[in-house]
């Protein structure tokens, strides 16, 4: 996927709730606010998933961009 494709599929996220795994295993489940040319990105909302299904309130994040593995965009 070119930058380009990955900015676009940002920019139409915005404002949606996107999913995010981490390095180290972690996945967070927050609304997308915001991003840098670093992928760094702003989540409101924001709460990890654990893996029994269950999730931990985390409230506004930012998520530095080279901790990121996977950004799954809403459906649609």
């Amino acid at each position: 996927m070119s930058a380009d494709m990955a900015i676009k599929a940002l920019e139409t996220s915005l404002g949606k709730v996107v999913l995010i795994k981490l390095k180290g295993g972690k996945v967070i489940r927050g609304s997308l606010q915001g991003f840098d040319q670093h992928m760094n990105l702003s989540l409101e909302a924001a709460e990890e998933i654990v893996t029994d299904g269950k999730s931990t309130p985390m409230g506004t994040l930012i998520v530095r961009g080279d901790n990121i593995i996977m950004i799954s965009p809403p459906p649609g």
